[in-house]
């Protein structure tokens, strides 16, 4: 979105929720920054400046909203459609790549230097990569204080800062309070009692339609990762510092999180996976405003609005994901995934029973499938130690699961979400045993690109054909044009046409 002046203050002036996030409102006689919905008197023209970031409206010297909480707002859904530099960057960031390897981590990630990634970010956000890093940690940090019983400095190297002074300064230069204050200030916010455990709200543009995405979840979920009850979906994570677990339940303008970590440093990019898991991040107005220009689908866009495309929170889980369910049925890749993970869960148990000086003993199996046992989805090393018995499948596709795994251990092939999307395809397509749906699939759900159109799905076609549309693959995708930059949400749409 351009930063013009006259549109951001309509957005203000009607304190219209869809461009939170999209930029902030800097309230010069306050000293304060809003989301453009703060329900605060709306500012005076001469007292109001726009930034791109929470970042450089700090940068400015403001402080944040204690009524409207702009560091909680949903992310921009620029960095969903853009591919470029500063687009992978801001997903880095999110995921807390600055936090664990510093900006020369980032930068090296990206291909550029780091003089060049600040100048890059500043131009376009209005703060450098440190900034950004520094204003999710102060949010992290809030997050921790009001949810949790944890003692201040417990809190401030778990969000990520080097030391306790630098917490505490951070904290009173974006709230103008100290970390104590935040604590008492307006009530805590209770959650969940017990370690690791944290209870927060993920904020969303509306509309969502949160029953196809349990829906989607639900038939493709597997035992001892994922569960579906009551309106609520439970996975174990994988996250940089430890696994965790999460539950996400949709609610009224936000989605209900509560996270178990086995460790709080990984707070911030749990919250990012889980946000992208449900596209949470999307502009849901924009998107059915585009597919329901076409006639075919602006019934079943008014029927449905808010259609999310549910992604990932592990690129390689993903891709074993995508690679099994090559022209099989959702019900037989499940039921394939289901095999290799026992036979994952038997190793792990045969290694862990070895170390305990017992061979052969029968330990208890947390992979259930009950919300407090599930665990992440096995690593790239995991399975390259399974033997051939444990894939249960043909030869072919078991030995494309272990070079994609060897690629990824190696790290000729990345499939986390900062990842050029472009090379990355490209070199999925050089694996054996993986085609265009493969790698474009991947691209639509692992990578997030917007704009993925599988044009050759066959449920695809039948939804198209359900629809009245061109059910070959050159057809719709000539005809598939008019829906860009949206295509991936199309695909979701013909698939439940199907």
């Amino acid at each position: 979105m351009e930063m013009d002046f006259e549109r951001c203050y309509r957005a203000v002036d009607s304190r219209d929720q869809r461009f939170d996030g999209w930029f902030y409102t800097g309230v010069t006689s306050t000293g304060i920054y809003c989301r453009p919905s703060c329900p605060a008197i709306t500012p005076k023209r001469q007292n109001v400046r726009f930034f791109p970031s929470a970042a450089a409206a700090q940068g400015a010297g403001l402080r944040a909203c204690r009524r409207c909480r702009p560091d909680a707002a949903p992310g921009s859904p620029l960095w969903d459609v853009r591919a470029d530099v500063v687009g992978r960057a801001m997903r880095l960031i999110a995921d807390g790549v600055v936090d664990r390897d510093g900006v020369p981590g980032l930068a090296s990630r990206l291909g550029y230097t780091e003089r060049h990634l600040h100048r890059m970010l500043s131009a376009e956000m209005g703060a450098g990569p440190l900034a950004l890093a520094r204003a999710q940690r102060a949010q992290t940090a809030r997050i921790l204080i009001e949810t949790t019983d944890l003692a201040m400095a417990e809190i401030a190297f778990a969000a990520g800062f080097g030391s306790v002074r630098q917490f505490n300064d951070t904290l009173r230069e974006v709230y103008a309070s100290a970390p104590s204050d935040l604590r008492t200030a307006r009530g805590r916010q209770q959650g969940p009692a017990g370690a690791g455990i944290i209870a927060l709200r993920l904020a969303y543009r509306p509309p969502l339609h949160a029953r196809a995405l349990l829906d989607f979840l639900t038939v493709r979920a597997l035992p001892g990762v994922e569960a579906v009850r009551d309106g609520t979906y439970h996975r174990g994570l994988r996250l940089p510092h430890g696994t965790g677990q999460v539950a996400l339940t949709p609610a009224d303008g936000h989605v209900a999180a509560t996270l178990r970590l086995a460790d709080l440093r990984d707070l911030a990019p749990a919250v990012a996976r889980c946000r992208r898991l449900l596209d949470l991040d999307a502009d849901p107005a924009a998107i059915d405003a585009t597919l329901a220009a076409d006639p075919a689908l602006a019934p079943v866009v008014a029927a449905e609005p808010g259609i999310r495309v549910p992604r990932a929170v592990d690129g390689f889980e993903q891709a074993v994901r995508a690679i099994i369910g090559q022209q099989v049925s959702v019900t037989s890749a499940r039921t394939t995934l289901t095999r290799l993970l026992t036979a994952h869960a038997r190793v792990d148990h045969e290694v862990l029973a070895t170390e305990d000086g017992v061979p052969g003993q029968q330990l208890h199996d947390q992979r259930d499938g009950s919300p407090e046992g599930l665990r992440g989805f096995l690593s790239a090393e995991e399975l390259l130690g399974l033997p051939d018995s444990g894939f249960g499948m043909p030869v072919g596709r078991r030995e494309a699961l272990r070079g994609l795994a060897r690629a990824v251990v190696d790290g000729s092939v990345d499939l986390a979400a900062g990842v050029d999307r472009e090379e990355a395809v490209r070199r999925l397509l050089a694996l054996p045993g993986i085609g265009p749906w493969t790698a474009n699939y991947l691209a639509m759900r692992a990578f997030g690109d917007p704009d993925v159109l599988l044009s050759s799905d066959l449920a695809v076609r039948r939804g198209a054909a359900a629809l009245g549309l061109p059910d070959t693959p050159p057809t719709l995708d000539r005809y598939a044009e008019r829906w860009r930059p949206w295509r991936s949400y199309a695909t979701i749409r013909l698939w439940r046409a199907a």
